[in-house]
């Protein structure tokens, strides 16, 4: 049978059919979004890189908020933590994206980089290869000196620490006063180093009672309490489970979830970004707001943004979802509030946490007296131009405890902190002298640990009738309590009230000095 043979013009005309119909196919399926379905990512991260900047010279003192709008993206540095949910939430994920909120509501694109390297997180804030970046107000009068060529501001807080910090104890340490002597692994001028001050000071015990092994990070001081090197470690979560899970017998003593009010994560910027584009930052602080608020508010939002923080910082998603529930992501009123814009708060506030820790620091050599003061580097004017209302925005309410069980009458306390509040013979009511005692004492120590439940032991020498002497500490350790409620806000509910009487001395009562170191009042922190 003969062959038919094609031309030469057939073959081109049929080509061009077969080109023709790909293309209208291509067409379709671009049209009912299917092409987009299969590589979203890539596409969308494809047109805002062509559309981005690629000025290698530029730096937020020149850049302005035009720049932003025309593609220059805003730049983020952050570390491997659930904190900063928020703005990676409402961004769709890590990348500079056309699918992000912040490219669809508001313009312009951002993209969050991962710098879990300290130092090198520092450099890149300098050079201007990010606009913002991460810290903890804790931990920032150590860094502010080294920053202030930049004029480095504070310019709104993201989380705080709720069991994202803890301390691991090996068996046999049930309390703070069980550290003493011991060795602790820790990093020096980091969060974990603020908890342990923390810790320590409601403990009755400063940094001098216990020996510290200074390690460069969070997940070394696990290393070391794995390998049985120390006694005790200041690790961040997961790390925390994974030394107790190693080390038999061990535990937590105690983590950020009490201790709720300690660490702050917030992000910084220098003054002249911050000047320049007034409407971006405006705009990143509102997002980030946003994002925040939509998590707290839904498991299904809340599971939506562990899925991107397992991409963005390549951990496992139960383990984000777990980092999330670590902390409190801020919302407005929680910013409001540890700015103090209303001026009435009587929480922790960002200026309560610097000026303590430069402090602290300071007399451990850590930072210099020196430092700019809060009004310097404190700079909430996005916060303050935030317009949005709702119950989603409204600050995170106190703890409600319910009325203390039998069983915590007498729990074992985390920590016990014992000080001499002076009563007249016979009296019970607090003189002046000893208001200013509790507030310089402990009442940092009760807003810090607002988790935890309060138990106030009055305990009184051995003279004279001893059902009159536990009557006495009774109400002496009422007074105590009625006072921090009053004057701090503190539930009720939250004390548990003892009066030892003369039961349990902690010096003989055969001399002055012994008694009157029994004539004193007990504040403990017991978990609820």
């Amino acid at each position: 049978m003969a062959r038919t043979r094609l031309t030469t013009f057939s073959k081109f005309l049929i080509t061009l059919l077969i080109v023709g119909a790909i293309a209208l196919l291509v067409r379709w399926l671009n049209n009912q979004g299917y092409l987009e379905s299969i590589a979203p990512k890539a596409k969308e991260q494809e047109d805002v890189r062509g559309m981005m900047k690629e000025d290698k010279n530029s730096s937020s003192a020149t850049t302005t908020s035009e720049d932003y709008k025309k593609g220059q993206a805003v730049k983020v540095g952050v570390v491997t933590w659930g904190g900063y949910a928020g703005g990676q939430y409402f961004n769709e994920g890590f990348a500079a994206s056309k699918n992000s909120r912040f490219f669809k509501e508001y313009g312009f694109p951002l993209e969050f980089k991962v710098l879990d390297d300290f130092d090198a997180s520092r450099a890149a804030f300098k050079s201007g290869d990010v606009d913002l970046l991460w810290a903890t107000v804790d931990a920032f009068p150590t860094e502010v000196a080294g920053l202030k060529d930049y004029d480095p501001q504070i310019v709104f807080q993201a989380d705080w620490s709720r069991g994202g910090d803890a301390v691991v104890v090996r068996r046999g340490i049930n309390s703070v006063a069980d550290l003493k002597g011991k060795t602790i692994a820790v990093a020096p001028m980091t969060p974990s180093h603020t908890f342990l001050l923390w810790l320590l000071d409601a403990g009755d015990l400063s940094i001098k009672d216990v020996k510290i092994k200074e390690v460069p990070n969070a997940i070394d001081a696990a290393t070391a309490f794995k390998s049985n090197q120390v006694d005790a470690a200041v690790v961040w979560s997961p790390d925390d489970d994974a030394c107790v899970r190693a080390v038999i017998g061990s535990k937590v003593l105690e983590s950020t979830r009490s201790a709720s009010h300690i660490i702050a994560d917030v992000f910084i910027a220098k003054k002249s970004f911050v000047e320049n584009n007034r409407e971006v930052m405006n705009k990143v602080f509102e997002g980030w707001m946003r994002g925040a608020a939509e998590i707290n508010a839904s498991d299904a939002n809340k599971r939506k943004a562990a899925r991107i923080l397992a991409d963005g910082l390549n951990i496992p998603e139960a383990d984000a979802y777990q980092a999330i529930n670590n902390v409190r992501l801020c919302n407005y009123g929680d910013n409001a509030n540890f700015f103090n814009l209303k001026g009435d708060y009587k929480g922790v506030t960002g200026e309560d946490l610097y000026n303590k820790m430069a402090l602290v620091y300071s007399k451990l050599n850590y930072a210099p007296l020196n430092i700019p003061s809060w009004r310097q580097v404190a700079n909430p004017i996005a916060v303050k131009s935030f317009a949005i209302r709702g119950t989603e925005h409204e600050a995170e309410g106190s703890k409600e405890f319910t009325p203390a069980a039998n069983n915590q009458q007498n729990a074992p306390a985390i920590s016990s902190k014992a000080l001499r509040i002076n009563f007249r013979t016979g009296e019970y009511q607090l003189d002046e002298n000893a208001k200013y005692i509790i507030d310089k004492e402990f009442g940092d120590i009760a807003k810090a640990f607002a988790n935890a439940r309060i138990r106030v032991e009055g305990n009184t020498d051995d003279v004279g009738d001893y059902n009159a002497n536990k009557a006495l500490s009774q109400k002496r350790a009422q007074s105590v309590a009625d006072y921090l409620i009053s004057q701090y806000g503190f539930s009720r509910n939250r004390f548990i009230i003892i009066g030892n009487g003369s039961d349990n001395p902690i010096a003989p009562n055969t001399t002055d000095d012994g008694r009157a170191k029994n004539r004193r009042t007990d504040f403990e922190l017991i978990s609820d």
